[in-house]
């Protein structure tokens, strides 16, 4: 991850709105080969603007992250595909404590609506990374409300 952050962005209140929604997100990586790759996730929109991402151990996008710490996000309205998000960040907070991370993910599902109780078992099993992203860059397709 780059010694030096980019500042953060002041999300403009709309961007705040639509992010503090649970959409799911479209998670952009880099590729040790160069090669660009997605894959959708959960995330939280922080008080302090950052964003939560957290995956299970070992993927791919986490690897790619801790390999390279830059990150594009697309978060989509489900229910109005022209509605949407686009940020560019960069990982600010690496979390590889196990049980934190395990509760970053059960703290997910609650905001997604899955409190399964058998859901919330296996998150508390399964090896988990949380990365707190620092937002650089935004736009938005937001119809003004």
């Amino acid at each position: 991850m780059p010694a030096d952050l980019p500042p953060p962005l002041d999300l403009p209140d709309r961007i705040r709105r639509f992010l503090d929604e649970p959409h799911v997100a479209s998670i952009g990586t880099t590729g040790e080969d160069g090669a660009p790759h997605q894959a959708i996730a959960w995330y939280r929109l922080d008080p302090d603007d950052r964003i939560l991402l957290n995956s299970r151990s070992p993927r791919r996008w986490p690897a790619d992250l801790l390999r390279d710490g830059r990150v594009s996000l697309a978060v989509l309205d489900g229910g109005d595909s022209l509605r949407w998000v686009g940020l560019t960040g960069v990982v600010e907070t690496v979390i590889d404590d196990v049980e934190t991370a395990r509760d970053d993910i059960c703290a997910l599902a609650v905001r997604y609506g899955d409190e399964d109780p058998e859901t919330m078992a296996a998150f508390r099993t399964q090896a988990r990374i949380s990365f707190r992203i620092r937002i650089t860059a935004a736009h938005d397709h937001l119809k003004d409300a």
